[in-house]
């Protein structure tokens, strides 16, 4: 009976799973996707509860409930500007926990190898999977769980670099030790020997060389990337997470969590090879840490940079019929999204047509931009992706980019040894007006300068993203 409860409750939870991935490829449905999430996790973590074989119920309620309160702290506390390091951070804790996992399997197996077939069968979950499983299961087994160890160990290393990236607690240029990609090559060596020596019966030894490799790799690979790439290492590491959770769901022999693993793991990796697309990046060079990655040189700039004041850019404003606004991770640092939302609503309210363009990678996560201007009540339907909107530059009147810098970088199409040549970029100096709402006249994220700033049609409009725009809405009634 326990048995049937949580074989139906995994299969609910896994279709709820699926919903919930779904429903987060749109903003009208990802309120709703994310609701189908929590359900989802909270059935299958019941159903697991109360499933057969499960002991130490109350310890673990009472390690879910402190994990819920640490939890709920932390969604309190942390802005949304924060977002993607938390979420890398939560990447670690997922690699990690397979680690454990993957040890705690070892011992166990051990254990039962140990004992007599009677033993065995007397026992329960675990054990008693692993009473019927022959010689060649139980090698298989072992591959399983090393795999876990393997990969949730790489995550866990690198999640903490990107966490460290992102945070700006560690430098964001690519660096790498002497030896560079050689090093990570020798470690996975060693790595597969230790496959090799596990699978024979060599006991914990070769697993412990192989997690003291597996750190390495995951520490040495990203920080081999660099600062510009950190929106595709995110999802990678997602994928990463996902794949080290299905690898040791093979090894408890839990239906739900192969299947979870698998969706996560493969919608990061589909994330990902997107993200590199958008980026102009080679998706095998980011994933191995920059292999194969050119150097590359910017051409010098021309011109001076020309600033403006709110006075200009309200006239400007008042005039124009055709306004797109461009925002980037600057926005969100400055907290900004509420002032933009009010501006857009009055400028609307004066028949204008005021539209959004998201580039891909705007912000430093998947979705970053969309999640702020949902969050100011911005309507969904003005906010557009680069496909969408690009074309429409040349017949616009004013462009706003507030805080962004990378995505509008004409250097991408003008300049063939830019870092970032062939990169598709939001076009916005092809408008007839381009205000850059900017702290300062330094570089962007990927540490390179932006031949925008000094183009005839561009304007410096300096300070704090949010007390501009508030400044601007004194002037526009």
């Amino acid at each position: 009976m326990e048995f049937g409860f949580t074989t139906a409750a995994y299969v609910v939870a896994a279709v709820l799973f699926i919903l919930s991935l779904g429903g987060l490829s749109g903003q009208e449905s990802a309120k709703r996707a994310v609701w189908y999430g929590i359900v989802g996790m909270g059935l299958a973590v019941v159903a697991t509860l109360i499933g057969p074989g499960t002991g130490m119920a109350g310890a673990s309620i009472i390690l879910i409930a402190l994990g819920g309160a640490i939890g709920y702290q932390l969604a309190m506390r942390v802005q949304m500007t924060q977002m993607p390091e938390l979420v890398a951070a939560m990447h670690s804790l997922v690699g990690l926990a397979a680690v454990f996992v993957g040890f705690i399997a070892h011992i166990e197996l051990g254990r039962v190898m140990a004992m007599d077939v009677e033993g065995r069968a007397a026992l329960e979950g675990f054990a008693a999977l692993l009473s019927k499983k022959d010689a060649l299961e139980v090698n298989i087994l072992r591959i399983e769980l090393f795999l876990g160890i393997f990969i949730g160990a790489v995550t866990f290393t690198g999640s903490v670099i990107a966490y460290g990236k992102l945070a700006g607690k560690v430098n964001t240029a690519a660096k790498k030790l002497p030896g560079g990609h050689m090093l990570n090559a020798g470690a996975a060596i060693i790595s597969l020997f230790c496959l090799a020596a596990y699978f024979n019966g060599g006991g914990a030894f070769p697993l412990i060389v192989m997690t003291i490799c597996a750190l390495f790799i995951g520490y040495h690979l990203i920080m081999g990337i660099g600062g510009a790439d950190m929106p595709v290492v995110v999802s990678m590491l997602n994928s990463y997470s996902g794949w080290a959770a299905a690898a040791i769901g093979f090894s408890l022999g839990n239906d739900l969590l192969i299947v979870v693993g698998a969706l996560v793991g493969s919608s990061g990796a589909i994330l990902s090879y997107i993200m590199c697309k958008a980026m102009n990046r080679s998706f095998i060079s980011v994933i191995l840490g920059g292999f194969g990655a050119v150097a590359s040189t910017q051409q010098e700039i021309d011109g001076e940079m020309v600033a403006t004041d709110t006075d200009v850019v309200a006239s400007a404003v008042e005039e124009a019929d055709n306004i797109i606004i461009v925002p980037g991770y600057g926005l969100a640092v400055a907290q900004a999204q509420s002032s933009v939302s009010e501006l857009t609503k009055r400028l609307r309210a004066k028949g204008k047509n005021v539209r959004f363009a998201i580039h891909p990678v705007a912000g430093r996560l998947p979705g970053h931009m969309n999640v702020l201007l949902a969050e100011a009540k911005v309507p969904y339907d003005i906010v557009l992706e680069m496909d969408e909107i690009n074309e429409d530059f040349p017949d616009t009147d004013v462009v706003f980019v507030i805080g962004a810098n990378d995505i509008v970088n004409p250097a991408a199409q003008e300049d063939p040894g830019s870092p970032i040549a062939g990169m598709p970029v939001l076009e916005v100096w092809k408008a007839k007006q381009v205000f850059i709402s900017k702290r300062g006249s330094g570089t962007g994220y990927s540490g390179i300068e932006n031949p925008l700033f000094y183009k005839e049609n561009s304007r410096m409009w300096y300070g704090d993203a949010k007390a501009s725009l508030d400044a601007l809405l004194g002037r526009i009634s």
